[in-house]
């Protein structure tokens, strides 16, 4: 696998679109990073650590609304291992005119796009989630 944010990132979606309760997706510690900030955010209900002989585990509790409409209507990468993008703190883009948020990793960690732009620090965007 070439990318695996991606692959975190697909299996949400797909999870989403079939209305799972939860999806499980193998642990490293960016992916872990992402999803504490969805959850801070809260874009997921909650979130499992599991632990088992080899990487770990997270399973990701997705969230819906009273009608059954997932919470996350989308989610894309937007900085690939063919395409790096990085962006100053002045220049972080607003996802959706500030309705979504955007994931990016910094030099003081994983964060938004709104604590990015607060910490006055720059990094490079994983992904977007509205």
């Amino acid at each position: 696998m070439t990318d695996p944010i991606a692959d975190y990132l697909t299996r949400i979606r797909n999870a989403c679109m079939v209305q799972h309760e939860t999806v499980d997706i193998p642990e490293s510690g960016l992916k872990l990073s992402i999803t504490r900030v969805l959850a801070r955010e809260k874009f997921i209900a909650r979130y499992v650590r599991i632990r088992d002989d080899k990487q770990g585990i997270l399973r990701i509790y997705l969230k819906y609304t009273p009608e059954g409409k997932s919470v996350i209507d989308g989610i894309q990468r937007a900085s690939r291992p063919g395409r790096r993008l990085y962006y100053g703190a002045d220049d972080i883009p607003r996802v959706l005119s500030g309705l979504g948020i955007m994931i990016l990793t910094t030099p003081k960690g994983v964060m938004t796009d709104h604590d990015a732009r607060q910490e006055r620090v720059g990094g490079e965007p994983l992904c977007m989630v509205w």
